[in-house]
């Protein structure tokens, strides 16, 4: 006998009937409760119908940080500790800041020699620190979901929790391919530097496994002379594409051919992480792609330069079709000791504000209104989703709102980015949900997170009447997965 659905058994229970409908309600919502704690709000009523009806839909990633290495070779995950603690960053910023080191996480070149069951373990016992926080709901999902693991994680029970993990791991039926399978990903992006040969993603679509995994064109190293390695990278990519990157129209040539490959590889996207939102439209470059060439250039000279080259790469997704992201507003590494000892990315960056009105003006009165051009936004800002975002996204024909970008991908988060953008930018200007990570086992739980959201916030919709029951399943149905395909072109 199928179990009754969250309508038939949350809608306005009795008092006597109250007890007995929360209880079949953990049931329904979740596989397993274990993972459900006090950050994860029970769905009833309408909240509950709606998240049944999509909770289960494919999940549709069209960007993120996962290695294609993965998919390409399909090994087994070395161990625990490499697979949940080492490449998470919200998981080794917050050990840091309780005082831990991050060469005993394993972290860089300088924690190359940490035993991962120390490692596991030293996570293990600060497992209280992720109290409150979107981490602890995702690696609870992972453990009890993903890995089946029952024993909860703590202090005393490391070594068992990490022997447990290492048993599954070691199954074929946890090798990334399977696992991309039991998933129901539908499509997973990678992002790749421009200068990237793309051999992981040929053998995928060399091999017989049937999984989509595309690259994203990430050229930020090629456009932005504030790169230590810029004028290496020119170089390298002369090599590359043969075209004379010496002068800016072979240097145009060189990108347009890069971003060719990219599309052959199955890539419909480009993506640019920058700290100012600036653009600016340079009548004669020439002369000041010289200058930073030959490494004379000024600071105000790169940023000049790169406002430019974001309306080059804008002009050249109207001619080839990629849709354009820019991720704006973290100052990157900013944590100078941990930067010399650690390498970059290790958990230093923070938000900044941004003026993405007077930034993106120049690139819009170019492009803005070609009906060939899709722009998705990601901030960090949030005062920015109410003030700027969300009345440009009202008006521009490019513009997508991406959903709400790492240290804001939470369940407060996603309620306040709804509350926010819904009623000056409408839902066809949202760009869907993407889960961003490097953690790829937590994919399901980070889109399980956003589903709980959409069904809150869409049973919000319904009790004032904004909408009905009937609109409500459509708009589910579009923000968990139609808006992500249309707005990344991914339907084809």
């Amino acid at each position: 006998m199928s179990p009754p659905s969250c309508g038939e058994i949350c809608r306005k229970p009795t008092k006597g009937q109250a007890k007995d409908a929360l209880v079949k309600i953990r049931g329904i919502v979740s596989k397993n409760t274990g993972f459900l704690g006090a950050y994860v709000q029970i769905l009833t009523g309408d909240a509950g119908l709606l998240y049944e009806e999509i909770r289960d839909a494919p999940i549709v990633s069209p960007h993120g940080h996962c290695d294609p290495a993965w998919f390409a070779n399909d090994e087994a995950f070395a161990n625990p500790a490499a697979l949940l603690v080492v490449p998470d960053h919200y998981v080794f910023r917050m050990l840091f800041s309780q005082g831990a080191d991050l060469a005993d996480l394993g972290i860089g070149s300088a924690g190359g020699a940490a035993n991962p069951r120390d490692v596991f373990r030293l996570f293990a016992s600060n497992w209280h620190l992720f109290l409150g926080t979107p981490s602890r709901f995702w690696i609870s999902y992972v453990l009890t979901e993903t890995l089946g693991i029952s024993t909860p994680l703590s202090a005393a029970t490391s070594d068992q929790v990490y022997d447990q993990i290492a048993e599954k791991l070691a199954h074929p039926d946890f090798r990334p391919r399977a696992l991309f399978d039991r998933f129901g990903i539908e499509v997973l992006a990678t992002t790749d530097a421009a200068l990237d040969d793309l051999a992981h993603h040929q053998a995928i679509r060399d091999s017989d496994w049937q999984g989509r995994v595309i690259p994203t064109f990430r050229p930020d190293s090629l456009l932005d002379p504030a790169d230590p390695s810029f004028r290496t990278n020119l170089d390298q990519l002369a090599v590359l594409t043969g075209a004379d990157t010496c002068t800016f129209d072979g240097y145009l040539t060189a990108l347009r051919q890069r971003r060719a490959v990219f599309i052959a590889a199955g890539a419909t996207a480009t993506d640019h992480a920058i700290e100012a939102v600036y653009t600016e439209w340079l009548a004669e470059p020439e002369t000041l792609f010289q200058r930073l060439r030959a490494g004379t250039g000024s600071a105000e000279d790169a940023q000049r330069f790169y406002g430019h080259m974001l309306i080059e790469m804008a002009q050249m997704s109207v001619e080839d079709g990629l849709v354009m992201q820019i991720h704006g507003g973290s100052r990157r590494n900013t944590n100078q000791a941990v930067m010399a000892r650690f390498g970059r990315d290790k958990g230093a960056d923070i938000p900044v504000a941004t003026d993405w009105v007077r930034g993106l003006e120049p690139l819009l009165n170019r492009v803005g209104n070609a009906p060939e051009f899709t722009l998705i936004l990601f901030t960090l800002d949030e005062t920015t989703y109410a003030r700027e975002l969300a009345p440009m996204a009202g008006h521009w024909p490019c513009l997508r709102i991406g959903p709400p970008w790492w240290f804001h991908d939470s369940a407060a988060g996603i309620a306040r980015y709804f509350d926010q953008v819904v009623e000056t930018a409408g839902y066809y200007n949202l760009a869907g949900f993407n889960d961003d990570t490097r953690a790829f086992l937590s994919i399901p739980a980070r889109h399980d997170l956003w589903r709980r959201g959409v069904a809150l916030h869409l049973s919000e919709q319904v009790a004032r009447s904004a909408c009905g029951m009937t609109d409500a399943r459509a708009l589910a149905t579009l923000l968990a997965t139609d808006l992500a395909r249309d707005a990344y072109r991914l339907s084809g």
